[in-house]
């Protein structure tokens, strides 16, 4: 019998196939005491695996590239931690063994991170697979993880760590569901990169029988289980209607009435720019400038490293535009250099253009090296500065700009309510806004982007976040000036002709979402994206926003 499941689509397209778990494995070990003539032989033992971990997500994120890699290399700097190492060497001198001193290593400092409120709960889900991965070489048995199949197939999993997403082979895992996580997590945005169908938060998820057929949609959220005959034709007919208006849509973004909407792509670094390229990008609108730092969490990379990193991504798109966002440190990526580490509660502390701020030096090498990675190149670079709260903020960034001799145009993020709602002022010292979505979200509703249990805080369809994106678009017209948005919600193609029907002046994607939001966008007016877009201001939640807007697009 067929049953309908709703959970959070955050990669578009169909999969229809059969369940298949990720592998499991029991990874508490026992606890038992050894002698005190095997503690040296214990941390050895420790030591080697955690190595042999860290090196082995080093390795896939070398294989993966683009964003997966910085997010890899942050997990392998996770297992590497010295604090945390010297805790587990701790315990097996007073009696551990090495499986059970790491595992409760990590389950201390676990608790420490939950305690803070969860703020962090994104770092806390890396931080278990790292431990898992650790225990798990320690006691000699598999690492949970993609299950072994000749046949492609629907992976279920009560959450995906980013090692496993990131070197899914598409031509296999037809598609994914998670029962945690959001929409702007690691794996969801890792699904968007690789292409692949992706459903999360979806309640119940695991309790899918293995073999049982779903099809699944990733752009609605929907979960047909045991589709009838007709159902799978229905979303096959739809899939193959969303690859021919894909084929069809070429060119620079705009709307059916030629209103020009550039459509840009977010990158990692030089390892995303190919596909941004033949997706057809006009530019980058969100160049993440952190995947540099985080080869060394102890000491910032030279100016020339930096220079020649930037270069390779300026020079891939000659006549243009590409947004640099300045290190964006703290909160879920700290670095030793610069973030505190007894922040009670670091996603509200010291972190963005804050952390710069505190450390001038930082800011001036990083400026001066994107100055000089432009030079003699016919490229329009832009430089962003993230979290900025208030006009005071955005004046010390532009002033930074000046004074490191960068000919460029300065912005700010609009990341945090007080920009949205004060965005006038702040368009005194910059010339234009990127509104990051994501962020947004999460500052405006008290609600962590990480956590699966408040996804529907998450949803950028919140007609209270379109208000703030709204308020942003008029300051800037008023100015004279534009306003992008570089946030996950740029990839959703509906809410893209409604963001522009709110006043945005670009949108800012993962490659893969690029020509679904061309396709889109070319069916539907400017005219048309107004409407769309106050009808779905005058909704009280996300799912009336989303529907309200989609009867308006269909003429209903």
């Amino acid at each position: 019998m067929e049953t309908t499941l709703r959970g959070v689509g955050v990669s578009h397209g169909v999969a229809i196939g059969e369940v298949r778990h990720m592998g499991t494995a029991v990874l508490e070990p026992p606890a038992k005491q050894i002698p005190a003539e095997d503690a040296e032989r214990e941390q050895g033992r420790a030591r080697k695996a955690v190595e042999a971990v860290a090196a082995d997500l080093m390795a896939r994120g070398n294989l993966a590239g683009g964003e997966a890699q910085a997010v890899l290399e942050a997990q392998a700097m996770m297992a590497q931690d010295p604090e945390l190492m010297a805790d587990v060497e701790r315990r097996i001198a007073v009696g551990s063994t090495a499986e059970r001193a790491v595992y409760d290593a990590f389950a201390a400092y676990r608790a420490l991170l939950a305690g803070a409120g969860e703020y962090l709960a994104g770092r806390v889900a890396d931080l278990d697979d790292v431990r898992n991965r650790i225990v798990a070489r320690l006691l000699g048995v598999p690492m949970p993880g993609v299950p072994d199949s000749d046949e492609p197939y629907v992976l279920i999993a009560r959450d995906l760590a980013p090692a496993d997403t990131a070197l899914l082979d598409p031509t296999l895992v037809l598609g994914f569901v998670t029962e945690e996580g959001g929409p702007t997590s690691h794996s969801a945005i890792l699904a968007r990169a690789l292409g692949v169908p992706a459903v999360v938060a979806l309640p119940g998820a695991c309790e899918l029988a293995e073999g049982t057929v779903i099809a699944v949609d990733g752009s609605t959220g929907e979960i047909f289980v045991n589709p009838s005959a007709e159902k799978k034709a229905q979303l096959q007919a739809a899939a193959a209607e969303r690859k021919a208006a894909l084929a069809a849509a070429t060119g620079p973004g705009a709307t059916s009435d030629g209103h020009k909407v550039p459509l840009l792509a977010n990158v990692g670094g030089p390892a995303d720019v190919p596909a941004a390229v033949e997706a057809g990008a006009e530019g980058v609108g969100l160049f993440r400038t952190e995947f540099l730092f985080l080869d060394d969490s102890k000491n910032a990379p030279s100016e020339e490293k930096q220079v020649e990193a930037y270069r390779q991504v300026l020079a891939a798109f000659p006549e243009g535009r590409v947004v640099v966002r300045v290190l964006d440190a703290g909160a879920d990526k700290p670095l030793d250099f610069l973030t505190p580490a007894d922040e009670p509660n670091p996603a509200l502390g010291v972190r963005g253009l804050r952390t710069l701020l505190d450390h001038p030096e930082v800011l001036r090498t990083q400026l001066t090296a994107l100055a000089k990675a432009a030079e003699g190149l016919p490229v329009y670079l832009e430089v962003m500065a993230p979290m900025v709260a208030d006009r005071a903020d955005a004046k010390a960034f532009a002033d930074a700009c000046r004074e490191a001799g960068l000919r460029a145009k300065f912005g700010a993020m609009v990341e945090i309510p007080s920009a949205a709602l004060r965005a006038r002022s702040i368009l005194q010292e910059v010339e234009f806004l990127s509104l990051g979505t994501n962020d947004l979200a999460q500052y405006t509703f008290a609600a962590d982007r990480q956590v699966g249990a408040v996804s529907r805080l998450q949803d950028p369809w919140q007609p209270a976040l379109l208000d703030l994106v709204a308020l942003s678009a008029e300051a800037a017209k008023a100015e004279g000036k534009s306003c992008g948005v570089c946030g996950e919600a740029a990839s959703d193609p509906l809410l893209a002709c409604v963001l522009t029907g709110l006043g945005v002046t670009s949108l800012s994607m993962g490659a893969a979402s690029i020509p679904y939001v061309r396709a889109t966008l070319a069916k539907y007016t400017l005219a048309q994206c107004e409407r769309a877009a106050a009808a779905a201001r005058a909704t009280e939640s996300a799912e009336e926003a989303r529907s309200a807007a989609q009867a308006v697009l269909s003429g209903e």
